[in-house]
């Protein structure tokens, strides 16, 4: 299964991969259902089991708050190669989520990465606005930020929040002084922080051309809340990055594969297009049964890269289908602040005076 699923994750996203998708994510319920007790506990609370359920669409989807409350786990947490923890005042309030195939979580972050944010080149130096893995090893952010430096990054890549302060002096400096291409990366809130730096100081530059920005993660945070468009506004105004060259990221704790809103360069409209291993559903908040394409749901995923955990999961997530993806419109009415760039807000607002 390990090595159809290596195969699954390098094709293309479209419907040449339904038949395989189908067949390994039944192989996998089947896996999780026999090897992690309160998945099958959730399945038989819903009169379904591998001998009941035909189509990948049957699975039982799992709500992600499940995650901070149970161990979902197809094997013991202390074989695990990483715990990633999601954001959180508290333990007790923490999804936690086991990594333990290490090749496969890195092939699904950069097959997708690679089709999105660099389809054109095969290095570019990256300026990270997160901190490191060594500052930030339980969180699946600074995971997949390493596991992308480290693959497609230039020797001079380096990250720029150091012991929970931005490092927007240093920062400016090396955009300033750059002459090649560079790919901006971090939190939608981290962008936030050093947008206003720069419009305190009065500073701007024009980055060399093919610079791009990714950022990941909501708009709103601790501090306040901004537009979506208003860091790409800002983006092309103080660093010469044009729109169609800022990417927006989605991806979550629960999950071990991500989505991005566009291909750099293309200035299609933006949506969230699921990669060869993960499929999306609209459901219904009231029937958990899948809405009519358009309609506004809950986000269901059915994520295969999640191994040994549980494939299918049930957001908190509003959105919408669209042709070949869905658009996310934020999260339901009640549910907690919740993702890594209000991690990073938070972070930066008990650390407002930045390292010059």
């Amino acid at each position: 299964m390990r090595n159809k699923l290596l195969r699954l994750i390098q094709m293309k996203p479209g419907p040449a991969s339904d038949p395989l998708f189908n067949d390994l994510a039944l192989h996998l319920y089947r896996h999780q259902y026999r090897h992690n007790p309160p998945y099958r506990q959730f399945s038989d609370s819903r009169d379904q089991s591998p001998e009941t359920v035909k189509e990948w669409e049957a699975i039982p989807a799992i709500p992600v708050m499940a995650f901070k409350h149970k161990t979902l786990s197809c094997r013991p947490t202390h074989e695990a190669r990483h715990l990633f923890y999601s954001s959180g005042t508290t333990q007790e309030e923490k999804s936690c989520h086991p990594l333990y195939d290490i090749e496969i979580s890195k092939q699904a972050i950069l097959a997708h990465f690679k089709r999105h944010v660099l389809p054109e080149s095969e290095q570019i130096r990256f300026m990270i606005l997160t901190p490191s893995p060594e500052e930030a090893p339980n969180t699946s952010l600074s995971h997949m930020m390493e596991v992308v430096r480290k693959t497609f990054g230039t020797k001079r890549s380096a990250y720029f929040i150091e012991k929970g302060q931005l490092q927007s002096e240093r920062l400016i400096k090396e955009m300033s002084d750059t002459n090649e291409a560079v790919c901006l990366i971090g939190t939608s809130f981290s962008f936030v922080h050093f947008i206003d730096f720069c419009d305190q100081k009065k500073w701007a530059c024009t980055l060399p051309p093919g610079s791009r920005l990714m950022d990941t993660g909501g708009f709103k945070g601790s501090s306040r809340e901004v537009p979506q468009e208003w860091i790409y506004v800002k983006a092309q105004q103080n660093w010469g990055i044009p729109n169609e060259n800022c990417i927006n990221e989605y991806g979550m704790t629960e999950m071990t594969s991500q989505f991005y809103d566009r291909i750099v360069g293309e200035r299609a409209p933006r949506l969230f297009q699921p990669p060869s291993q993960v499929r999306t559903r609209v459901l219904s908040p009231e029937t958990l049964e899948p809405v009519t394409k358009g309609q506004i749901g809950l986000l269901a995923h059915t994520d295969l890269a999640n191994l040994d955990s549980v494939s299918s999961l049930l957001t908190e997530d509003l959105g919408r289908e669209v042709d070949r993806g869905f658009v996310l419109l934020g999260r339901t009415v009640g549910s907690g602040q919740k993702g890594c760039s209000i991690t990073v807000d938070e972070l930066l607002q008990r650390n407002i005076t930045f390292q010059d």
